[in-house]
């Protein structure tokens, strides 16, 4: 029967030179800053829709006025015709 009388102690020191080189290796690169991209399709649709707000908010405002003012009038007949033709279709 043969022992080897090499020590254990060179197998420890090429793992840990493994280990330690490992890290080095497996750096991470640097992330990449996110970024925001507007087509100009969603950039015309966005000035349409600021421009009918505005156009909305001008009416509503003009009829906010009236209410307060006293002036405004409304007509329930016309707006019960307006209801029924919106539901039935007639």
């Amino acid at each position: 029967m043969n022992i080897d009388k090499t020590t254990g102690s060179s197998f420890i020191q090429s793992y840990q030179k493994q280990v330690q080189a490992a890290p080095a290796a497996k750096a991470k690169p640097a992330q990449k800053e996110d970024q925001l991209e507007i087509s100009s399709q969603a950039k015309e649709m966005y000035v349409k829709n600021t421009e009918v707000d505005a156009a909305r908010q001008e009416k509503i405002n003009l009829l906010k006025a009236q209410i307060e003012s006293g002036e405004y009038v409304d007509n329930a007949d016309k707006v019960a015709d307006k209801m029924f033709q919106f539901w039935f279709g007639k």
